[in-house]
């Protein structure tokens, strides 16, 4: 810091370019102020010389009777030019290279916005460029002036007077150490709440806190899962069990499904023995066909059950993606196993034919009887 000259004590002769005084604004105008510093004329202070920031009128900053500290920039026998921006410069600068080599987090408060970032005054100019203020992209940042931000100082040179900050350096170091407490607390088996971040064709990742784990396309669900997005959408929140962490490098496996009932369990109140269900033919084998009655459980259709007349095989009769209707010969939840019948269906259908029409053919024969005696009877008296 320069050593600051008291006015007072100071003559004429003794002022000299680059002094430090104090003095009183006697005047201000839009472009400069006048001020006082105990020379044989009034100081004049030019509206650049005031901050490092731009200053649209002096009197944005400046009133008669202020007192100011400011450095004797020119020194002519009529002539005196201050400057205030070299002081707050001056005093800034130490302050500013300590906390560049402590790589100190402090707070500034936004002056201005401008194209490709925000400007803020420390004494000198600061900048903060715009891929450096957030650690996603912002469109608009006119509600940032005003506003107050924690930064690190990422560049600084005295010389070229420049001054970079970062916001996100902050944002980056709290979330680094929010990841490395994430890592060292969760282990294998934990059930915890997580936010979708993204979605990728093998997957999705999940943040847990600070760190994305992977969420792999065969544990979104227990059904099969042909694409993410059939399942969860980014921002989603959900629960996830924990398969695995490496914290050595950054990676812990999830689970959605493993949180959720399995379809076998869904599956006993929904299939029993003897009932008629509709389901999709999912895959055609030799020896008969497997059909989905619920998401995540098949059944099979033995290749004896599909008809009454023989067949080679299943696709003579079926084609996978087909939906049919099919009766439940018998259930074992415990093997996780499905019998299936399409055939008995069909005998039902054919036994149900051949009642209605016996039934038919009873009440016929039986109606025919009734009218015969009760319209005859009678007259066969008559006669005899």
């Amino acid at each position: 810091m320069v050593e600051e000259v008291n006015n007072e004590m100071a003559s004429f002769d003794a002022l000299k370019v680059g002094d430090v005084v104090s003095g009183k604004v006697t005047k201000v105008e839009e472009k400069h102020a006048l001020i006082d510093v105990g020379y044989k004329v009034d100081g004049i202070l030019p509206i650049s010389e005031l901050s490092s920031l731009h200053v649209e009128k002096v009197t944005d900053l400046l009133h008669e009777g202020d007192e100011v500290t400011v450095k004797v920039t020119k020194l002519e026998d009529d002539e005196l030019v201050l400057s205030k921006r070299e002081v707050d410069a001056d005093n800034a600068w130490g302050d500013l290279e300590q906390k560049y080599q402590d790589k100190t987090t402090f707070s500034v408060e936004i002056a201005d916005v401008v194209k490709g970032g925000l400007v803020v005054d420390l004494g000198v100019r600061g900048f903060i460029p715009a891929s450096l203020v957030e650690r996603h992209f912002v469109e608009d940042f006119s509600d940032y002036k005003g506003k107050p931000l924690d930064v690190k100082i990422v560049e600084l040179d005295r010389e070229k007077r420049k001054v970079i900050l970062s916001h996100r350096a902050v944002l980056d170091e709290e979330a680094d150490k929010k990841k490395e407490e994430t890592l060292a607390s969760i282990k294998e088996g934990d059930v915890i709440e997580g936010t979708v971040q993204r979605l990728t064709d093998f997957g999705a990742f999940v943040d847990i806190g600070g760190v994305d784990g992977l969420v792999h396309i065969s544990q979104l669900a227990h059904h099969r899962v042909e694409t993410p997005s059939e399942v969860v959408s980014e921002g989603d929140k959900v629960k996830v069990k924990v398969l695995s962490v490496d914290p050595e490098n950054e990676r812990i496996s999830l689970s959605i499904k493993a949180t959720q009932p399995g379809p076998w369990e869904t599956a006993k109140d929904k299939i029993h023995t003897g009932d008629v269900l509709e389901g999709k033919v999912k895959r055609l084998v030799p020896f008969g066909a497997f059909v989905e009655l619920i998401p995540g459980v098949e059944g099979l259709v033995h290749i004896s059950e599909i008809s009454h007349t023989h067949i080679g095989t299943p696709d003579e009769v079926l084609s996978e993606g087909e939906t049919i209707k099919v009766k439940v010969l018998d259930v074992n939840f415990a093997d996780q196993r499905v019998s299936l019948s399409i055939k008995a269906l069909e005998n039902e259908v054919a036994e149900h034919h051949e009642t209605r029409q016996e039934g038919s053919k009873d009440i016929e024969e039986s109606t025919s009887g009734f009218s015969l005696g009760d319209m005859i009877g009678d007259q066969l008296k008559k006669y005899k």
